[in-house]
């Protein structure tokens, strides 16, 4: 008896397992059906360990139905047989052994037919058999090409991203808060993962290479000039200059003693001691008595000093070249090569630290801020029909230009993708997929193949009783 699963080859057999054997006929006229191993197997490479839970379902029933359509067999085989034996005796067993005689025929008719897909019937190399395996390059290849063909042309994708509405449907998903803050976990941990894998000697160089650019590189007093003059201009000074007399005026009053031993230091050592006294109290007075009228007067002639001097400096910065010299050499001296070097890494350790901190707590502003943010932009999706047209025709663009540019690389992905499968493996994965609903072809050939069997043989005795 044949079953539909033998091996594809004598080397993939289970060790230990017996050559097919051919039955002995009841009677020489009878034909003979080689017999297969009656435990359908996979080639090797597919082992049930290596099966995922789906394909061990398909497995299972791929069994069931490759052992009913066996039994069906078994059975014709049986009736066959029996009405074989016993049609002399009893005449119309001709025509239920006529109707047996077929269904074994379109049995094993239909069984090879299944089987050539596979492997190769009884381990025998015929031609034109164990197709999958044999052709698998060249089904990977026509496969991509329908791909290509039929799903990455640009009318296809177009026509699919403008029917969906895409925007509205993206919107709806990002201002629901649960899917807000899935995202934004992902989005930590994506970012996350983009800093641990920046190279901290990259990033230092690159802060390192921004600041010569734009700090170093310029000249600092022309700018600063400019800067500086606007706010002269505009009195920003005063609130400066304000804060500066509040702060001696306070300290004067707080520490007229200190102001004291200041002025006493100066005068010469053989002034007498009450002369002292008397200067130091008339220099804090007229001292405190200028700051206080500095303070009261807006117009006072300090202020406008100040203001002068502040005006004259702010000329002399963009203009005067020695200034603009001195400017440079105190600049080139706060930034040398190596306090470059170390505020680059200083700025970039802390940046990254702050930033890991951040992603890493669930209830930090900046995860915060990326909810709300992606809450925002669904709820504007959603809500303006112009902005998701908008979307809608850029990601129409974008698609349809990747597919016309990379249709062929990504349906060639197909293509290499299955070259490089095992052909025993791929024609054993596609059998679990199809392999069941293949049975039913031969279990279909049994039931035909009666039909015609006793369809021709009553034709002939009805055609021979006319004659």
């Amino acid at each position: 008896m044949l079953t539909s699963d033998a091996s594809g080859s004598p080397a993939s057999r289970p060790t230990g397992s017996t050559a097919p054997r051919h039955a002995a006929p009841p009677r020489p006229e009878l034909p003979e059906a080689p017999e297969l191993p009656e435990r359908p197997e996979l080639p090797a490479t597919a082992t049930p360990s290596a099966l995922t839970p789906g394909d061990a379902a398909r497995r299972t029933a791929l069994i069931r139905m490759k052992r009913l359509a066996l039994a069906l067999l078994g059975l014709s085989a049986l009736i066959f047989t029996v009405s074989f034996a016993l049609q002399e005796q009893y005449p119309w067993l001709q025509y239920v052994r006529a109707a047996a005689e077929g269904a074994m025929v379109g049995a094993i008719a239909d069984w090879f037919a299944v089987t050539a897909l596979f492997r190769y019937p009884l381990g025998l190399r015929i031609p034109h058999t164990n197709i999958i395996a044999s052709r698998k390059n060249e089904i990977g290849a026509s496969l991509g090409e329908f791909v290509e063909t039929n799903f990455l042309s640009e009318s296809v994708v177009r026509g699919k991203l403008e029917s969906v509405g895409i925007s509205r449907r993206l919107g709806a998903w990002l201002e629901t808060p649960s899917n807000a803050e899935r995202l934004s976990d992902e989005l930590a941990v994506a970012g996350q993962g983009v800093l641990s894998l920046l190279g901290d000697e990259n990033i230092q160089n690159l802060i390192e290479s921004l600041a010569r650019e734009h700090l170093v590189r310029p000249e600092w007093g022309p700018s600063l000039g400019r800067v500086g003059e606007r706010l002269v201009d505009s009195g920003q000074q005063h609130a400066a200059v304000d804060l500066l007399l509040d702060k001696a005026d306070g300290w004067l009053r707080e520490h007229p003693e200190a102001f004291g031993r200041a002025v006493s230091r100066r005068l010469p050592s053989w002034v007498p001691g009450f002369v002292d006294k008397l200067v130091d109290d008339k220099a804090y007075r007229e001292v405190l008595g200028f700051v206080a009228s500095a303070r009261a007067e807006p117009q006072h002639p300090v202020r406008e000093a100040i203001d002068r001097y502040l005006q004259e400096l702010m000329h002399d910065l963009q203009h005067e070249q020695a200034m603009i010299a001195r400017v440079e050499s105190l600049k080139l001296e706060l930034l040398d090569s190596a306090r470059l070097r170390e505020f680059a890494g200083e700025t970039w350790e802390s940046v990254k630290a702050s930033l890991g901190e951040a992603l890493a707590d669930p209830a930090s502003p900046l995860r915060a801020g990326i909810r709300s943010t992606i809450v925002d932009v669904g709820g504007r999706l959603a809500a303006d029909p112009v902005l998701g047209a908008r979307v809608d025709r850029w990601l129409a663009d974008s698609a349809s230009h990747l597919v016309q540019t990379y249709r062929h690389e990504i349906a060639g992905v197909i293509t290499e993708t299955v070259e490089r499968w095992d052909a025993a493996e791929t024609a054993a994965k596609i059998e679990l997929q199809v392999g069941r609903d293949l049975q039913f072809i031969r279990i279909n050939g049994t039931v035909v193949g009666a039909l015609a069997g006793l369809t021709i043989f009553t034709v002939a005795h009805l055609v021979a009783a006319l004659l």
